[in-house]
């Protein structure tokens, strides 16, 4: 797989993270909705893949970026 930075799959992970805890919070909560749950869901599960993707990913080498 492509290398990606380390500091844009923060910036995912966060971002999705936090639109998952929202969007379950609001849904159950605050406005019931099934749909938004389920979107929730889905915003925490591509919120791990970035989490996943940077504690597994490998260090950019210097090698490889001087060719």
């Amino acid at each position: 797989m492509k290398y990606i930075p380390p500091k844009k799959l923060k910036v995912l992970m966060g971002l999705f993270f936090g639109a998952g805890i929202w969007g379950i919070v609001y849904s159950l909560w605050i406005h019931p909705m099934l749909y938004l749950t389920i979107f929730g869901v889905i915003n925490l599960s591509l919120g791990a893949m970035c989490g996943y993707l940077f504690l597994t990913q490998e260090p950019r080498s210097a090698s490889k970026s001087k060719k």
